[in-house]
């Protein structure tokens, strides 16, 4: 299986519904698809499952069926990863789904993170939680490519779930926001990773762990405006610093190779903001690009909606590029 997990703990850089199209767009492909929410706050799921399903999912008492579900037995210190519930989407597409009640994990894998240095067995099975719930929900669905949601922040439980992820794509937004960003996720990254490889040096032989890998994948520019193809005077500034910046922060370049966004080969796409076609996908329970007549796309929007597929086939190619996967 290959893990990708996208990944800035800048929020509002239209994150999760690049995750969602970009699984959408796998799937198209031909791949089997296991996404896992691991943002307690659960927007991934919100976009997969109406209102009544997640009521199903989320009832008064346990959550079986969702990602906290799976850990319920490690945060009570009664067992181990539960066998996680796999929600199908459609036949090529499954979902571990999110949960705000995952946020109650956070202390526990704070607190195992040093405990791991004294080859504490249990500390091991508690970091790796998420890790091994993939795992299993892999051998079970047969997924071909597994995609991680994670929060906007450098906590606890995103140090566990991209510790599961062998490759991170980074989305932006043109601002100064997603520059100070980028500042604070590389050096992060590289210290989990570091990390990690310390503890695995005492880790117990008999069980199955993450490699840490965190491969940085490249980023993607989201929602920046655009007038007769080109950015607008406001965004572009801060446009000409991000290829510069992720060499130097994310990279841990020192020396920086000056290009801008179109001829940088860490940048996998830059994607305009499809502004009224989303309410209209997310009425419609639906990619933008399924979009039909019958949902409303209609002369503009159904052009726009055909140019959305091409935008995302494009950028779904260079992730599988970036991440040594095979298309068909």
């Amino acid at each position: 299986m290959k893990t990708i997990a996208f990944f800035n703990n800048k929020g509002g850089v239209g994150k999760t519904t690049l995750v969602y199209h970009v699984a959408w767009t796998f799937a198209d492909l031909g791949f089997n698809v296991l996404i896992a929410d691991f943002d307690p706050q659960a927007n991934l799921s919100s976009m997969f499952l109406d209102e009544d399903r997640l009521a199903e999912l989320w009832p008064d008492g346990a959550h079986p069926d969702t990602v906290l579900g799976a850990v319920t037995p490690i945060l009570r210190g009664v067992g181990d990863v539960a066998e996680p519930h796999i929600e199908e989407i459609v036949d090529s597409i499954g979902l571990l789904v999110g949960d705000l009640g995952l946020s109650r994990f956070e202390d526990k894998l704070s607190q195992n993170w040093p405990r791991c240095l004294d080859r504490q067995e249990d500390a091991f099975r508690v970091l790796s939680a998420f890790y091994r719930m993939l795992h299993t929900a892999v051998a079970t669905r047969h997924a071909d490519i597994v995609l991680i949601d994670v929060g906007p922040n450098l906590g606890a439980i995103n140090r566990a779930a991209l510790l599961s992820a062998e490759h991170v794509v980074v989305p932006l937004a043109p601002d100064l926001f997603s520059l100070q960003g980028l500042q604070n996720l590389g050096p992060t990254l590289r210290d989990w990773r570091q990390g990690w490889k310390e503890r695995m040096d005492k880790a117990p032989d008999d069980l199955t762990l993450p490699s840490g890998a965190m491969i940085p994948a490249g980023y993607i520019v989201l929602q920046h405006n655009i007038r007769l193809n080109r950015p607008v005077l406001a965004y572009a500034k801060w446009m000409k610093r991000i290829p510069g910046e992720y060499q130097r922060s994310v990279l841990g370049h020192q020396s920086i190779r000056q290009t801008n966004l179109d001829n940088d080969p860490n940048c996998l796409a830059q994607l305009k903001h499809y502004r009224s076609l989303m309410p209209m996908a997310m009425e419609a329970r639906k990619p933008i690009f399924h979009l039909k007549p019958a949902d409303g796309a209609l002369g503009a929007h159904s052009s726009a909606a055909q140019q959305c597929g091409k935008d995302f086939r494009k950028l779904t190619k260079a992730i599988a590029d970036k991440c040594g996967i095979k298309l068909p």
